[in-house]
């Protein structure tokens, strides 16, 4: 049997931390709608007989009913493949929920709180979702395979570490003797052994970098092969800049923009000890630069004699923080300001 595996699509989430820079959100939800149109192209082209989806394909608090529409339309078009939901935290199996109220398409079954066994031939899939934002509610322990002559197939939403969204301890999930168990909760790829997470099917953020999409899987006589297929076109990539030789915000804009693969996302993170206060202006900086952090540290030279200007200017400023009337934060914007004024003066 071959089978299609995705988790954690979040369609219609908001992309509230890249969604300040030039539209990221908006075209992160577009590019939502593409990869889970390229998953069911996949299928179509290889006769795929399964498709797995281990939760959170949508938000509750977002979603659209023309969302919904969408998703269910590319189900009809695998009328041959049949599609399993999990329903994960973030779209709970509850009465005003889609997958209560919706009219999906013949091949979609939905799975509820109850773990629930279904026959196909030689293949048996248990699953369960869940039916509030949490669950502690843990079905696994009362949870057996009756023919293990048969492909046995575990489809459901969770941690293998402890918290309140349906925890599973991974030595048990072993001891089941489940050919495959298709999770989803967790964003980054895990596909070590045959308790799978594929990760999110598109990248959501700077806490998800590297390559994101599906798990590809068969089963041959009692034998699982199973590939990853990246998805996402984009990566979220973190690249650091030293500072340190750098003299000012013009200099500093034009490294930031050497940073040029447009298709990718970037966090550009300053280092090292800057020579100059910090201040970009942010609509001269490349759009696929959606965060700049500013990690450097002040360069402080307190070897002036305390009878000058400046040495009275540290003084009296050394004295505010040792009194703790300043924060450091605070200390290091003054002392910045203060030695750049005096420069200018000399």
């Amino acid at each position: 049997m071959k089978f299609v595996h995705i988790a954690d699509v979040h369609l219609d989430i908001p992309f509230k931390t890249i969604s300040q820079r030039a539209n990221i959100g908006d075209l992160r939800r577009l590019e939502q709608r593409n990869a889970l149109k390229k998953v069911i192209e996949f299928i179509k082209e290889n006769n795929i007989e399964y498709l797995f989806i281990s939760g959170d394909l949508y938000e509750q608090e977002y979603i659209r009913e023309s969302s919904i529409k969408f998703l269910n339309e590319l189900f009809k078009q695998i009328p041959n493949t049949k599609v399993y939901i999990s329903p994960g935290n973030h779209d709970p199996y509850i009465r005003n929920s889609y997958y209560f109220t919706y009219n999906w398409s013949d091949n979609v079954k939905i799975f509820t709180e109850k773990v629930e066994k279904v026959e196909n031939g030689d293949v048996n899939i248990y699953g369960f979702g869940f039916n509030n934002f949490e669950m502690n509610d843990n079905q696994i322990e009362n949870l057996y395979i009756d023919n293990r002559n048969k492909i046995n197939i575990l489809i459901t939403h969770g941690d293998i570490v402890e918290s309140p969204y349906n925890y599973m301890n991974l030595n048990k999930l072993r001891e089941k003797g489940f050919n495959y168990i298709a999770l989803g909760h967790v964003h980054k790829r895990d596909d070590s052994t045959n308790i799978v997470y594929p990760g999110s099917l598109i990248s959501l953020g700077f806490d998800e970098l590297g390559q994101h999409g599906m798990i590809v899987g068969e089963i041959t006589d009692g034998k699982l092969y199973k590939q990853f297929i990246k998805i996402d076109e984009r990566e979220f990539i973190e690249e650091e800049l030293d500072v340190s030789n750098i003299y000012s915000n013009e200099e500093l804009i034009e490294k930031i923009n050497e940073i040029n693969n447009e298709n990718d996302l970037y966090k550009v993170i300053l280092k090292g000890y800057r020579n100059f206060q910090i201040n970009i202006n942010i609509k001269l900086i490349n759009k696929n630069i959606i965060k700049i952090k500013n990690n450097t540290r002040l360069q402080i030279e307190l070897s002036e004699n305390s009878s000058t200007l400046k040495g009275i200017f540290f003084k009296k400023l050394n004295d505010k923080i040792k009194n703790k009337e300043i924060d450091v934060q605070t200390y290091e914007s003054i002392l910045e300001i203060g030695q750049q004024v005096l420069e200018k003066n000399k």
